[in-house]
């Protein structure tokens, strides 16, 4: 975006109103951010926060999109998407589905490949973003959603080891 000639600024801490009335961004992009956004500021900007999120909305809401995805085995994919009140449920701009061979990938290069491919899609369509050329369109069905406290349920205790792959992964919790 920089070398578009925009100023960017990056901020992991809670947002707030204040700040955002002060820096009056263009486009606010939430990307592995840890905070909800409150519905004040996503007013306040109208409609020009985008999340970027590594799932194929509207499967894998919520939290850890990608382990979900194999376990409830739902499609994979990365999404960018409007913010909305409601959690990871906003106007869709792009997506893009990914598949993977579970007997080969692992947690960490599935993660991986999604993280690349959602920099690689919003890093193509940045100006089109930007400049408002990009139609954004409703989810459609219901999806799925979770939180971070689904997966330690799941887990039930045991570790999630991101270098097994997904197969031996799913053997061992019984998922075949």
């Amino acid at each position: 975006m920089r070398e578009q000639g925009e100023n960017v600024y990056y901020y992991s801490g809670k947002l707030t109103k204040e700040q955002v009335r002060y820096l009056s961004p263009k486009l606010v992009i939430s990307y592995n951010y840890k905070y909800i956004i409150p519905e004040e500021i996503i007013r306040c900007i109208d409609g020009q926060i985008l999340n970027l999120h590594i799932s194929y909305l509207p499967w894998n809401r919520g939290s850890d999109p990608n382990f979900w995805s194999f376990v409830d085995n739902t499609p994979k994919g990365i999404t960018i998407h409007r913010l909305s009140v409601q959690l990871d449920q906003g106007e869709i701009l792009l997506q893009q589905e990914f598949s993977f061979d579970e007997t080969v990938e692992t947690f960490r290069t599935t993660y991986e490949q999604l993280n690349d491919g959602i920099v690689k899609l919003f890093q193509e369509n940045f100006i089109d973003i930007l400049n408002h050329k990009i139609k954004s369109y409703p989810q459609r069905g219901t999806g799925t959603f979770h939180t971070r406290r689904d997966r330690e349920v799941f887990l039930d205790g045991q570790e999630l080891d991101w270098k097994e792959t997904i197969g031996d992964f799913k053997k061992r919790m019984n998922l075949q």
